[in-house]
């Protein structure tokens, strides 16, 4: 049996490849653990700058192991570690102090979105089809899309994708900001990894702080959020990384960062 993830290192990036293409890569126990684990090898290397998240095949992700959720329909408290265990897997992504990319091709739905949720930034192919149709089949979203859809693209849109059940195609997904980047199939974990690898030159302390930043700060009040900024930019001014980076913009160069 093949492994459920695909963990590699290259120039920085930590990649997690979703790795069970016949069965449209959907997230089961091990395949949560795996991305848990991988995430936690990623923030402890001092080498790692950024982590992309991509798929074998040709789907990003159809949502939920339904295989292993059915076979727990009558215990409901294996139902809680199940959905608890997926909510950690999110939660990691969203929280982990390293900037996360997710390349999406063909279909993104159910958790495999709330899993592209979860990331910062998301390249899709022209072939992707982003939906939350727990709503076809008499279900709710359960790792994170009734918190996190409204918070990124607002209320109204995020109820009507939950309610409908519909798909968006990509440029669609991207106009209304679910997505950032619309490439062609061919190129989409090539771009991805530039764009990851590019990351990977800046400052590791300086990412991992806006990345804080912003997320914290999107739940708190404005005078709050704005003093958190202030305090993370004195203490980050007293760095190395933030030394090397005005000593480079004095003596025109690319900085380099340790």
């Amino acid at each position: 049996m093949s492994e459920p993830v695909i963990v590699q290192k290259r120039d920085g990036v930590g990649i997690i490849v979703l790795n069970r293409p016949d069965r449209f890569n959907c997230l089961s126990y091990a395949t949560h653990a795996a991305i848990q684990q991988a995430c936690g090898a990623f923030e402890a290397d001092a080498s790692m700058r950024a982590i992309l998240i991509r798929a074998e095949g040709e789907h990003f992700c159809t949502g939920a192991d339904l295989q292993e959720i059915t076979g727990m329909m009558d215990d409901p408290a294996a139902v809680e570690r199940f959905m608890s265990f997926g909510h950690r897997t999110m939660t990691r992504i969203e929280e982990s102090p390293l900037p996360v990319v997710v390349a999406v091709q063909g279909l993104c739905l159910a958790g495999g979105m709330e899993l592209m949720l979860a990331a910062d930034v998301c390249f899709a192919a022209k072939s992707a089809r982003f939906g939350d149709q727990h709503s076809r089949f008499g279900l709710l979203p359960g790792w994170g899309a009734s918190q996190r859809l409204p918070r990124l693209i607002g209320m109204r849109r995020a109820l009507d994708l939950m309610y409908s059940g519909r798909w968006l195609e990509a440029e669609d997904a991207q106009r209304i900001g679910l997505v950032n980047y619309v490439v062609t199939d061919t190129t989409l974990n090539e771009e991805a990894m530039k764009y990851s690898a590019e990351l990977a030159g800046r400052s590791r302390s300086g990412l991992s702080e806006m990345k804080r930043l912003a997320r914290q700060g999107s739940d708190m009040p404005m005078s709050d959020a704005l003093k958190m900024e202030c305090d993370a930019v004195v203490r980050h001014l007293q760095g190395a990384d933030a030394a090397e980076g005005i000593a480079a913009f004095r003596e025109r160069r690319k900085p380099s960062f340790k």
